[in-house]
């Protein structure tokens, strides 16, 4: 069901495409967008996959070549240096003022992407806390010197309720929630709220799914080809932009590992052995996450999509 109330009928729309990585999604938003085309509507794209915000780092993030946009504009791609930090406090304002920008020129909206809370932040009546420069940069350098399974300790005995919704292995994740706490406020459980309330009234959200099986196949065959396409020269290209230096792009899924290879840490096969591996956990965790909106529309990502099978959708 879509989320909201009713709708007039010529009013631009905000879609959403979901799902895990390697499930499909841009695929979708393409023949989505063209679906729309052929029914007078015009459409664009704003990225939600918190990784393909940064210059450089395609290879690694499935970034859609402009050559195969088919023509639709796309947004938030591209918009930020590999030593910035990209926090969803940050991107929810960017990408609502996208949102509304496109709608305004009449255009319905298609948000994609699998960063569920950026996502959520979007959809949903998020607020975000505060944010402290110097606590932060305290918690990080601790990150990097006692791991995050230390910091995770912390979070669990201060807020056991977060630290249930926290991946033990998410640093980053784990660095905001204390931040937070130690100024006095409450997390926002890095999680859904209990009964979110959407942004806007006419959003409809398709998730694609893919049977877990074959999903797995899927992301280790892609992990490999990110390597013979020349993940590891990117990477090293990011190194010399300052990738090392940055908080977040440096712990990119595959980008941490590269780095590592390029580095001497770890062997090719390790390298990649260890991207696969988190690669099927981090699809686990999205699958969880998008599981949880109560008005998705799942669409079987293991079938052809195209325009014609995304059409139903549109009535």
């Amino acid at each position: 069901m879509p989320v909201g109330r009713s709708r007039p009928a010529d009013a631009p729309r905000l879609w959403a495409i979901v799902g895990a990585t390697g499930t499909g999604k841009s695929d979708l938003s393409l023949a989505l967008a063209s679906a729309l085309a052929e029914r007078g509507r015009n459409a664009e794209i704003v990225n939600a996959d918190a990784m393909q915000l940064y210059r450089g780092m395609n290879i690694g993030t499935a970034k859609l070549p402009v050559a195969e946009r088919c023509g639709v504009p796309h947004h938030l791609l591209d918009v930020c240096d590999v030593t910035d930090e990209a926090a969803v406090a940050w991107y929810q304002p960017e990408a609502r003022a996208a949102i509304s920008a496109i709608q305004s020129r009449g255009a319905d909206a298609i948000l994609v992407g699998g960063s569920g809370l950026y996502v959520s932040s979007v959809l949903f009546d998020f607020r975000f806390p505060p944010r402290d420069a110097g606590i932060r940069a305290r918690l990080e350098a601790e990150l990097d010197t006692v791991g995050a399974e230390s910091l995770f300790t912390r979070l669990e005995q201060i807020d056991p309720r977060t630290a249930a919704r926290v991946d033990p292995r998410n640093g980053r994740r784990i660095v905001r929630a204390l931040e937070v706490l130690e100024q006095g406020g409450s997390t926002h459980g890095a999680a859904l709220p209990e009964a979110p309330e959407p942004w806007q009234e006419n959003t409809r959200v398709l998730g694609v799914d893919v049977d877990r099986a074959a999903l797995v196949e899927r992301l280790d065959r892609r992990v490999e080809r990110m390597w013979s396409d020349g993940l590891v020269d990117e990477v090293s290209r990011l190194r010399d932009a300052g990738l090392e230096q940055g908080a977040t792009a440096r712990r990119a899924i595959g980008y941490a590992q590269a780095l590592a290879q390029l580095n001497g840490d770890v062997t090719e096969a390790e390298a990649i052995a260890r991207t696969q591996a988190l690669t099927r956990r981090y699809a686990r965790r999205q699958v969880s996450w998008f599981r949880r909106y109560a008005a998705v529309e799942w669409i079987d990502g293991g079938v052809t999509i195209n325009p014609r099978s995304v059409s139903g959708f549109l009535l």
